[in-house]
């Protein structure tokens, strides 16, 4: 950890960390690569899912491996312990729970020429939802997003999942996925299962809208297959920024940064802001010593070497300032309760804000409530974590009579003049003027 980097504050601060907060353009051999496989999928349906599967993954399926059999998903469901199905049955519970609190209503009302006007709200007929699987399993990604689907009310839920070295999937997140009565499941993962979503095959229907998060490439596919279909968002690699004033406890500020440098691709970023100089040593103290038993150590250095960054901020106020500016995924305030008021209202762009001593960021991935598909790269500045309106489609409506028509006739006809678009205004006026 000889890297760690600690910054004072300076003028030139917000500049440096545009480049190291933000999302990087994608690598043009990602993209290339993505656009051929894509395209390639879109020709060649499951021939091309299954030889990508194969250089991909290495592992060699035939057309009706795709599907994962409800029998499978009987035995996975079977096989949970009774610890397994108490988590998650405890974790779909308060998902299920903080996700129907904002259910959006229907709605109608009378506007100024006494139409009637509003918005009605649907679910999205056909959803696909990426989970990832392989050599980790991420069972809570099942909940975290197929529970916001199901409270939404969609039909039609499909499921991709990468296999694992002999082509199977994961028992628990079979098993998570069976306790939802989710009963369309494939085994296969990468861009070449976005690609299938995207554009369907005779082993998959194509979908209206990808959700959940994946690696460059699945980000990728995602981001070219915008406008074919709809998708969530592009979460990137894990984030978390502690900030920690003279109440912090370092034990628990290291395990706060180690925590999410333990997901191990290598780019994750950790952020520590404190106001409190000595902290800073006794937080790398407490990094090398907790570090030592973990099982991802060697992955976790190496996140830390690249993606650690330290920032003393003794003044609140510009500490606020950088934190909303990094706008990072995870947001932990390990801060005294009168600057955690302080704090929870001046910074305005994070993810999901975990606030206080006690609350960790792993309560949130794993069984809270709200979704862990969260902006990363500085993109909560502008979007959202996952949430039930993502899985509904909104219309207005407006119902007019002939009262309210005529009402309305002189500012119709008055900007049909200004657009120049005479047939707008004829539209109306021949409603109005019709005595039946």
């Amino acid at each position: 950890m000889n890297s760690l980097s600690f910054l004072t504050d300076s003028d030139k601060l917000l500049s440096y960390l545009q480049d190291f907060a933000s999302v990087s353009v994608p690598d043009a051999q990602i993209v290339a690569t993505v656009s051929e496989i894509l395209t390639d999928l879109k020709q060649n349906g499951d021939k091309a899912l299954l030889e990508r599967t194969r250089l991909y993954d290495g592992v060699s399926l035939a057309p009706e491996d795709i599907p994962v059999a409800a029998s499978d998903l009987e035995i996975a469901e079977s096989s949970l312990s009774s610890e397994e199905r108490s988590s998650i049955e405890e974790a779909i519970g308060n998902v299920r729970f903080f996700h129907e609190k904002s259910i959006p209503s229907d709605w109608a009302a009378r506007n100024d020429h006494g139409g009637e006007v509003g918005e009605k709200y649907f679910p999205i007929r056909r959803v696909g939802i990426y989970v990832p699987g392989g050599n980790v399993p991420l069972v809570s990604t099942v909940i975290m997003t197929v529970t916001l689907a199901k409270v939404a009310g969609v039909p039609e839920i499909a499921v991709v999942t990468p296999p694992g070295p002999g082509g199977e999937v994961a028992l628990p997140l079979l098993g998570a996925l069976k306790m939802l009565g989710v009963t369309e499941v494939y085994r296969v993962g990468g861009a070449q299962a976005i690609g299938a979503l995207a554009h369907g095959t005779d082993s998959i229907p194509a979908v209206d809208k990808i959700f959940g998060p994946g690696n460059a490439y699945v980000n990728e596919a995602k981001r070219q297959s915008f406008g074919i279909v709809g998708i969530d968002l592009l979460p990137g690699p894990s984030e978390v920024m502690v900030v920690a004033d003279e109440t912090a406890n370092p034990i628990y500020v290291a395990a706060a940064l180690l925590a999410q440098a333990e997901h191990g691709s290598g780019k994750e970023k950790v952020y520590l802001l404190f106001t409190k100089e000595e902290l800073h040593g006794e937080v790398l103290a407490q990094l090398k010593t907790q570090v030592q038993t973990l099982s991802h150590k060697e992955s976790i250095e190496n996140v830390l070497s690249k993606g650690f960054l330290s920032i003393f901020l003794p003044d609140l106020n510009r500490l606020a300032e950088v934190a909303s500016f990094i706008a990072p995924e995870h947001l932990e305030l390990q801060v005294g309760e009168e600057n955690l008021a302080l704090l929870s209202r001046k910074i305005t762009t994070a993810g999901a804000f975990l606030l206080g001593h006690r609350t960790a960021t792993s309560v949130g991935d794993f069984a809270a409530g709200p979704s862990h598909v969260l902006p990363t790269g500085r993109s909560s500045r502008f979007s959202s974590g996952l949430k039930i309106s993502d899985f509904l489609r909104r219309t207005s409506f407006i119902q007019y009579d002939a009262a309210a028509g005529k009402k309305a006739l002189p500012v119709v006809s008055s900007f049909s003049r200004m657009e120049k678009l005479d047939a707008h205004g004829r539209a109306l006026e021949l409603r109005v003027d019709d005595e039946g």
